[in-house]
């Protein structure tokens, strides 16, 4: 894998390459900022799993399947990566690491394949970034998110 850095376009054709694209950032919800940048770490608020007309909610282990939260984790990874991208002006070449990526599955009280979820997001953060997209991660089971969302991800990025 490489590490050189990382122009839009490449990060383009990356997702082109996952079945995906790059949105415009989502504007929040309640009170609070997509971002907050304290010297050379990003912290991106939790995103949820929408991407153009595809949205995904319910909860896994009930009406949402693990395939479908595996696309629920990537469509809310593809909005990470958005707001990241607000955030360095799009200049992706200023990202250092995902230092870590925080996942919430909203899941029914029986289900436990909460880690094989939030991989699709982990996984596709090694596709995009290559080894700058390693990253350490927690991923919680809770009763529901806002807007009724099947997964929320948010995320930790060092940048130069």
């Amino acid at each position: 894998m490489t590490t050189a850095p990382l122009s839009v376009a490449i990060l383009t054709q990356r997702l082109a390459a996952q079945g995906l694209s790059l949105p415009a950032p989502a504007a929040p919800v309640a009170n609070y900022v997509p971002f907050a940048v304290s010297g050379n770490v990003i912290v991106i608020s939790g995103q949820g799993p929408i991407l153009g007309e595809e949205r995904i909610f319910g909860k896994l282990g009930a009406e949402v399947t693990i395939e479908r939260g595996i696309r629920a984790a990537q469509l809310c990874f593809v909005n990470v990566v958005a707001q990241l991208g607000a955030a360095l002006a799009g200049d992706f070449a200023r990202m250092r690491r995902i230092v870590r990526l925080g996942g919430f599955i909203a899941a029914s009280a029986a289900f436990t394949d909460h880690a094989r979820v939030m991989n699709g997001a982990s996984d596709l953060a090694v596709a995009l970034f290559d080894e700058r997209g390693r990253h350490a991660r927690t991923t919680v089971g809770v009763p529901s998110l806002p807007l009724d969302f099947a997964v929320e991800v948010e995320a930790m990025v060092e940048i130069a």
